[in-house]
């Protein structure tokens, strides 16, 4: 990158610049019926180079590629239509991160083991899993990733960040007498615990069995709803994405800083940091794109968007000191204990098309793959339903377990009691 660096400097029209690298290596493993099919070691290193000109008020900016092949000649070139399509952008002008440099390592058990002895430990763990007699893992796919980010400005900003993730993709198939189900699973981390991916993988060959004999009510069903991490994940996601820094500049948010997002509030308060570096949570980074440090900062407490958050750009457009794009989100635990969450009835959401949050139209709803319903009598699997409801009343009357999980960039609740919904 020295000889990319030193025709950035020699261009006269640059008036600043950015370089990400992204050196990643993997090992992959391919299963087919608990068969090892395919194993691959990939190591690929991805250059970005951005290129920024300040024209009259504005600062526009533009990026490129740089391969293995590519040339000097096509690099000067590159560099110059950078420029002419920056020249075109009118962004209000701002300031880029400054003067940083260090090397840093991202919190994670799988530091000082080989990739491959980690993806042993793995498969291991996913087949610990395997079912009864008529529920089998048709597919698995074992991805262990050392992550080297390193990004270098012109502003004096050279900082190098290793990090690791792992996936595991999985294909949990039920065999009835005449004819299959299969549910997909994709489970992320960087903690290495075997006791934890067996319990993932269990609990999806128990879904897939549930989801088989899962049938569509012949009446109309009431009571409570319950969410589990993954769609506590998604709502927080959507409530998060309301007080990032570009969404506000955008003006695209219904909650602003000052704002109750629980009025009238009868369930648990509800609190959200969002953070640099969690354990175990794949969102975890000592700074961003930009190269800029992270800040973790609390941004709901008590029901009340207290503060936004961002990337370093918004962040001066909006005249906040700027976070940084922090990756992880914490929710405190809340009251519903084990014997709140087991009182009927109830409908306990497994399986979602997708989770809809409209903070705009105070809607919350979607399509239910796979639940259990409790009326006080059986629980039974559930499917080919919805739930509706008015986003402003689950948030006011919504309760938080006390237990806790991760999940991807989440880290809150276990479960959580949404009062007021319909299911249909």
């Amino acid at each position: 990158m020295i000889k990319v660096i030193e025709l950035l400097k020699s261009n006269s029209r640059v008036d600043d610049y950015k370089i990400n690298l992204t050196e990643k290596e993997s090992y992959e493993l391919f299963f087919v019926k608990g068969k090892l099919e395919t194993v691959r070691r990939t190591h690929t290193v991805d250059k970005q180079v951005t290129v920024y000109v300040n024209h009259g008020e504005f600062k526009g900016h533009s990026s490129f590629v740089v391969y293995p092949s590519t040339t000097v000649e096509e690099i000067e070139a590159e560099i110059e239509q950078c420029v002419e399509k920056a020249l075109l952008i009118d962004n209000q002008n701002y300031e880029l991160p400054a003067g940083e440099e260090g090397q840093f390592q991202v919190e994670s058990n799988f530091q000082g083991r080989s990739l491959n002895e980690i993806a042993s430990v793995i498969t291991e763990a996913v087949f610990k899993a395997q079912g009864d007699a008529d529920t089998s893992l048709n597919s698995v796919e074992v991805f262990v990733n050392q992550i080297k980010g390193t990004v270098i400005n012109s502003r004096g900003i050279h900082k190098t960040q290793v990090r690791y993730a792992a996936m595991v993709e999985a294909i949990p198939t039920y065999n009835g007498e005449s004819e299959s189900v299969e549910l997909y699973q994709q489970y992320n981390f960087n903690d290495l615990n075997a006791e934890t991916i067996t319990a993932e993988i269990a609990g999806k060959l128990v879904e897939v069995k549930a989801r088989f004999k899962a049938k569509k009510p012949e009446e109309e069903l009431s009571g409570k709803v319950i969410f589990n991490k993954q769609e506590l994940r998604e709502l927080f996601s959507r409530l998060t994405d309301e007080l990032h820094y570009q969404t506000v500049y955008g003006k695209s948010n219904v909650f602003k800083k000052g704002d109750m997002m629980q009025k009238d509030r009868t369930g648990d308060p509800l609190c959200i940091t969002m953070a640099g570096e969690v354990p175990n949570n794949i969102g975890s980074a000592k700074f961003d794109g930009d190269g800029m440090s992270l800040t973790d900062i609390q941004i709901v407490k008590d029901g009340q968007a207290v503060a936004y958050y961002g990337d370093n750009r918004f962040g001066q457009y909006l005249g906040e000191t700027p976070t940084g794009n922090l990756g992880c989100t914490i929710v405190e635990a809340g009251s519903a204990c084990a014997k709140c969450l087991s009182q009927a009835p109830y409908l306990e959401v497994v399986s979602m098309s997708g989770l809809q949050v409209d903070t705009f139209n105070d809607y919350i709803g979607g399509e239910v793959r796979l639940a259990y319903y409790n009326d006080g009598k059986a629980i039974t699997p559930v499917t080919g339903i919805s739930i509706t409801g008015k986003l402003s009343e689950v948030l006011s009357g919504m309760r938080l377990s006390t237990e806790t999980a991760t999940d991807n960039s989440y880290v809150g609740p276990k479960k959580a009691i949404l009062e007021g919904m319909k299911i249909f």
